[in-house]
């Protein structure tokens, strides 16, 4: 229902007296100077257990009036507000609310959850103070956009571990030594840094549909493109993985955005560990699937097939996906309402206040953490098949299965984190604690299972060491993960873009140095970086971060 002049912005000292008799509302309104306001009946198409019809209030002259305790009667019976949102709830029927002139005003009854209080107030002139809103049962529009970014998250990795398998063919086939491959495997993330800040500020300022869409139709014509690439020789194999990793910059800043928009701060961290495992399901599918298609159609199918689901998820995209609930006409008024009262301020961001984010201690937290994280992860993404090829002397078929392992654990793990994050929330568990605890598992158990790779010469015993460091790292998707939307909720686009610019780094550096480690020294050298750096960042994160919102 549009607000009328009397609704929208009353003026200081006037109240609002809403009765309803005999099926029909009257809303008054006294002004401060004594005139009266007299709301016009409306009526409600569809079935209402008490048949109350809405209103719609009209004021002559344009006068404001502020809106202050509400009496109603029935039949002679007063209703207070508490039975006066009853009805509201248990109303069926289509919903669609039509005024005396036959223009259809809001859809206000198309569900039977209990209404929460901006519901309420959208029917009755904000008749419900002070009272949280009440998440309604069954599908939400929101689970779907959770779906989607899960889907773009998968093709993000399926699209970024391919290489990590078609690289040991492809290394053969151009005669590529260990330090050219450390550079073709590093050239991702050339891009990759990039559009990790310019994502977040665009999300931000346009909404994160536009932004992430772009995202994964770029990156995939770049897969495809890969194999025309490499035929034209290195430095255009290098340009098409820059251009892919373009793409892909944005698509976290850009989840980060529409996730601290569309989900409600009860169910944040589950809702981030299930797109973040999107990447690992990815990871898996990826590993798996891409030995396979290179003994049966080479090892170009895999740029060329996988490359091709992301068109596919670009059309559903375009047709399914909004930037905030308030722009799609397909989410409920209930859920609209529950969604907007429990998450940040749905306007777009207008300049970055760039010196006041970079003056606070908690974001240097997550820039460095992010950092320090991010090394060995990326070590393990991208160089894990050709550990197990060199060190444990797997050929392709067995170093893409054993490669898998480790993700599938981290799938079922990040998960269990959130649900495990949000319970701790929900018993009163400070957010500080509940992050910082996260986050210690999430450095602390990939440290002490890296060291023990030294001490494994077993297949088994090293995939066992490989699963475990990745399982426990994937708490960190309710640590510092989830981060970004507890200090700055409205700038959880730009913040994510910032501290995964550090980790981007991260992965250029450790990517391409790793190369140059094994080039003339062992893997064990390789490992005790990562782990001093996971040391570090567990230092830095109990010290410096917090879970308390500190920026509007």
């Amino acid at each position: 229902m549009q607000a009328s002049p009397c609704s929208r912005a009353p003026a200081a000292g006037g109240r609002l007296k809403a009765c309803i008799f005999a099926g029909r509302a009257v809303n008054v309104q006294t002004r401060s100077d004594g005139r009266k306001c007299r709301g016009n009946g409306s009526r409600l198409h569809g079935r209402s257990s008490f048949g109350i019809r809405a209103f719609q209030n009209t004021c002559s002259g344009g006068s404001h009036l502020r809106q202050g305790p509400m009496s109603c009667g029935f039949l002679g019976t007063s209703l207070r507000r508490d039975s006066l949102r009853q009805p509201l709830a248990r109303s069926q029927g289509s919903g669609d609310v039509e005024s005396d002139d036959g223009s259809i005003t809001r859809d206000m009854f198309g569900s039977q959850d209990t209404a929460a209080p901006s519901e309420v107030s959208a029917i009755t002139g904000d008749l419900t103070q002070g009272k949280p809103a009440v998440a309604a049962s069954g599908w939400k529009k929101r689970y779907t956009m959770v779906g989607l970014c899960f889907v773009a998250f998968m093709l993000c990795n399926m699209d970024r571990v391919n290489m990590s398998i078609a690289i040991l063919p492809m290394a053969k086939q151009y005669a590529w030594d260990s330090a050219t491959i450390g550079l073709v495997q590093s050239s991702f993330f050339w891009g990759y840094l990039l559009t990790q800040i310019l994502g977040g500020v665009w999300a931000d300022k346009f909404g994160g549909k536009p932004i992430l869409g772009f995202g994964v139709v770029w990156w995939s014509i770049a897969t495809a493109c890969t194999p025309f690439a490499a035929q034209m020789g290195l430095p255009f194999l290098l340009a098409a993985r820059a251009c892919m990793g373009i793409g892909e910059g944005v698509a976290m800043p850009a989840m980060n955005n529409l996730l601290s928009r569309w989900v409600p701060k009860q169910e944040r961290s589950r809702s981030l560990a299930l797109v973040y495992s999107g990447m690992y399901t990815g990871s898996i599918l990826g590993l798996a699937l891409s030995p396979h298609m290179i003994a049966s159609l080479g090892w170009s199918s895999v740029f060329f097939i996988f490359g091709s689901l992301g068109v596919v998820w670009f059309v559903l995209w375009l047709k399914t996906a909004s930037s905030g609930p308030n722009e799609d006409p397909t989410v409920s008024p209930e859920e609209r309402s529950f969604i907007v009262s429990n998450t940040c301020d749905q306007n777009p961001v207008g300049d970055i206040p760039w010196k006041l984010l970079l003056s606070k201690k908690p974001v240097w937290a997550l820039i460095i953490s992010h950092f320090c994280h991010n090394w060995g992860t990326f070590i393990l993404l991208t160089w894990m098949p050709t550990y197990y090829a060199q060190v444990l002397g797997l050929d392709l078929m067995k170093s893409g299965f054993f490669s898998v392992l480790p993700w599938a654990t981290m799938a079922v793990t990040s998960n269990l984190g959130g649900w495990i994050a949000d319970k701790l929330v929900a018993g009163g568990t400070s957010i500080t604690t509940v992050r910082k605890i996260m986050q210690s598992i999430g450095f602390l158990g990939p440290a002490f299972f890296l060291t023990q790779l030294k001490n494994v010469h077993g297949v088994y015993g090293a995939v066992a060491c490989m699963m475990a460091s990745q399982g426990l790292d994937a708490f960190s998707q309710s640590g510092l993960y989830s981060n970004h939307q507890d200090i700055g909720p409205r700038y959880s686009g730009v913040l994510l873009g910032m501290s995964n610019t550090a980790g981007v780094l991260a992965g250029v550096l450790g990517t391409a140095a790793t190369g140059y480690i094994l080039k003339n020294g062992t893997w064990d050298e390789v490992w005790g970086v990562a782990v001093a750096l996971y040391l570090v960042g567990t230092v830095v994160w109990l010290l410096f971060s917090t879970g308390e919102q500190i920026f509007d």
